[in-house]
C-alpha cells in the first residue's frame, strides 16, 4: 500500500515508522519533520497526574499507552541508534499551602477512586523524596507510574528510524488534499506536485482542520491551546532529583543531566505563538515557590507551542467517511504519551476495524453528534 502522511510530529513520524515496518510505501510531507508541537512539549508521560474528571475512557487509553512505552523506547533505540531519553522516574504533585492541600486531597480521592497507583505524603516525606523542594511545601501525592521522555530526542530518533525503515521525506508544504468523488486522490503540494497513493493519513496538529480540499465536517473541530514553557540548565547536582515535580500551577521536568523544563501555560489565543514576559514571569515564580534552587539555573530558552484539542479533549483517530483518508489528530495534552499506541492503531486500522481501546475515539463520533442536532 502507498501511504502519504501529512504532518511530521511525533505521531506522524511514529505512524510512518510502523507503516514502513509493515511493508507499506510511506512518504511524510512536512517542511521540517520533528518540529511543531512535539518540539515544544515537555515529554511527560503522565496518565495518572493528567487524569481529569469525566475523561475515564481517555484514562484507559492513556494507561495502555504508558504500558507500551518501555518496549517502544527500547525498540526505537535499536532502530535509530539514538537514546530518546525515556526515564521511569515517577512524578510528585505537591501543595504549597492549605488551599493547595485541600485541592490535593480532592485529587487524591479521585485518583484512588479510579484505582490509580498513588501515594499520599506529608511535607517531610516529599522532601525526603525530593530534597530540592521548599521547606514550605506541606505535602504531596506521588504517582510512581508517571514517567518522562525527552521529546526532542524522541522526534530526532523517529526521523532516523523511519528513514532507515524506508520512509521518504517530502519537505514541501501541503496546499490541499484532493478528495474528489468521496475518495482521497492525492496530496497536492504548494508547487502543484501531486503525491498520489492509496491512503492519506492526516497527523498535522492544529493545522489539520484547515486543510483545503477536505470536505467540511470530515476533520473534527480543532482548537489551538497555547502552551508557553521554559528551558533551564545547571549542573545536575543543582537540579531536582525526581524526574517530574508538579504544583497546581506549574510542572518541572528534570532530565537528569542538568536540563530542566518548566511549563506550561494553557491559553486560548488562536494561532498565536508569541512568548510573553508575563508568562515567563509567572512560570518562574510558580516553579521557584516549589523549588527555590531553580533561581540559580541558566535560562536557555522560552518557547510556545499549540496543543491540538477537540471539543471533548480526546483524540480523533482512524478512518473517515472519505475513502482512503485517515486521521490521527486532536491529542491535546497527551500527544507524546499516546504516540506508540496511536501509531499502532492507525496502521492496524488501515486493513480492519479500530482496536476496542481506540474505538471510542473514532472521528465518526463528531459527525454522529452533529447529525443528532
Amino acid at each position: 500500500m502507498s501511504i502519504t502522511i501529512v504532518g511530521g510530529g511525533a505521531i506522524g513520524l511514529a505512524t510512518a515508522w510502523r507503516a514502513a515496518q509493515a511493508g507499506h510505501d510511506v512518504t511524510v510531507v512536512d517542511p521540517d519533520p520533528g518540529r511543531g508541537a512535539s518540539w515544544a512539549a515537555a515529554g511527560m508521560l503522565a496518565p495518572v497526574t493528567e487524569a481529569h474528571y469525566g475523561e475515564e475512557p481517555l484514562l484507559a487509553l492513556n494507561l495502555a499507552a504508558s504500558e507500551q512505552w518501555p518496549g517502544f523506547a527500547t525498540e526505537l533505540a535499536e532502530a535509530s541508534g539514538m537514546d530518546a531519553g525515556y526515564r521511569r522516574c515517577g512524578a510528585i504533585t505537591v501543595a504549597r499551602d492549605l488551599d493547595d492541600q485541600a485541592a490535593l486531597a480532592e485529587l487524591f480521592a479521585f485518583q484512588q477512586g479510579l484505582g490509580l497507583a498513588v501515594q499520599r505524603m506529608t511535607g517531610s516525606e516529599v522532601r525526603r523524596v525530593e530534597p530540592s523542594l521548599s521547606p514550605r511545601v506541606r505535602g504531596g501525592v506521588f504517582a510512581s507510574e508517571d514517567h518522562q521522555v525527552d521529546n526532542r530526542a524522541l522526534v530526532q530518533a523517529l526521523v532516523r528510524a523511519a528513514g532507515r525503515a524506508g520512509v521518504t521525506y517530502d519537505h514541501r508544504r501541503v496546499a490541499r488534499i484532493d478528495c474528489h468523488g468521496g475518495r482521497v486522490r492525492a496530496v497536492v503540494t504548494e508547487d502543484g506536485h501531486r503525491l498520489q497513493g492509496d491512503t492519506v493519513i492526516v497527523a498535522a496538529g492544529v493545522g489539520a482542520a484547515a486543510l483545503p480540499g477536505v470536505p467540511e465536517g470530515v476533520v473534527p473541530p480543532l482548537r489551538p491551546v497555547k502552551g508557553q514553557l521554559l528551558h533551564l540548565r545547571g549542573v545536575p547536582a543543582a537540579c531536582p532529583r525526581l524526574g517530574v515535580v508538579r504544583g497546581l500551577e506549574v510542572y518541572v521536568v528534570s532530565r537528569g543531566d542538568g536540563r530542566v523544563v518548566v511549563g506550561a501555560t494553557m491559553e486560548e489565543r488562536g494561532m498565536d505563538t508569541t512568548v510573553t514576559a508575563g508568562a515567563v514571569m509567572e512560570l518562574l515564580r510558580a516553579a521557584w515557590e516549589l523549588l527555590p534552587g531553580l533561581a540559580e539555573l541558566e535560562l536557555l530558552e522560552a518557547t510556545a507551542g499549540l496543543r491540538p484539542a477537540t471539543p471533548d479533549n480526546a483524540p480523533a483517530v482512524g478512518p473517515t467517511e472519505i475513502e482512503g483518508l485517515h486521521l490521527a489528530v486532536g491529542h491535546f495534552r497527551n500527544g507524546i504519551l499516546l504516540t506508540p499506541i496511536t501509531a499502532r492503531t492507525v496502521v492496524a486500522g488501515l486493513d480492519g476495524p479500530l482496536p476496542d481501546l481506540m474505538a471510542p475515539f473514532s472521528p465518526d463520533r463528531f459527525r454522529t453528534a452533529a447529525a443528532r442536532r
